[in-house]
């Protein structure tokens, strides 16, 4: 090879030189930094995604410790499911679509309700969870054959955790 290039003329063997030159950088370009670029575009967009997803959750940081820290309260605590279900559900005016309640264990209740707004069935169950620490054990939730958009019938069975 170098024999073949020492027989060039001097004006080939620049052509020759630059040529090879421009080769190599185009390889360099082609199989090194190409693909480091084009991982670190990826990550710079991650990135942003990222500070912009912390950015949005910032203002619930507050919001979520204070629902955590709300403990069950002690006035509740002694009365029966019965009891508490009975106080809340006429409070949140839910008792007109309560069907039957009755008692599973000492510590739980079973509701049907027919034609109940979900909405008022879910903020009802929200306030059983923090004010009284009853919780949803199981449950059955349907659309009411008879019902308006966003009423259904629900049987629920709700426990306390003590």
């Amino acid at each position: 090879m170098r024999d073949w290039f020492d027989s060039l003329a001097p004006r080939e063997r620049l052509f020759v030189s630059v040529g090879a030159v421009a080769v190599v950088f185009a390889l360099l370009y082609a199989f090194i930094w190409a693909p480091l670029d084009t991982g670190h575009k990826a990550l710079r967009a991650s990135v942003t995604d990222w500070e912009r997803s912390l950015a949005e959750l910032r203002p619930l940081r507050g919001s979520a410790a204070a629902v955590t820290n709300v403990a069950p309260r002690s006035s509740g605590s002694q009365q029966t499911p019965v009891v508490i279900v009975d106080q809340t559900l006429r409070a949140r005016g839910l008792d007109r679509a309560l069907r039957r309640s009755q008692p599973t264990t000492s510590n739980g209740i079973r509701v049907e309700f027919e034609n109940v707004a979900f909405d008022d069935l879910v903020l009802w169950l929200d306030d059983l969870g923090r004010q009284y620490a009853m919780q949803v054990a199981s449950g059955s939730l349907s659309t009411s054959s008879q019902a308006a958009p966003g009423r259904i019938d629900a049987t629920l069975t709700l426990e306390r955790s003590l």
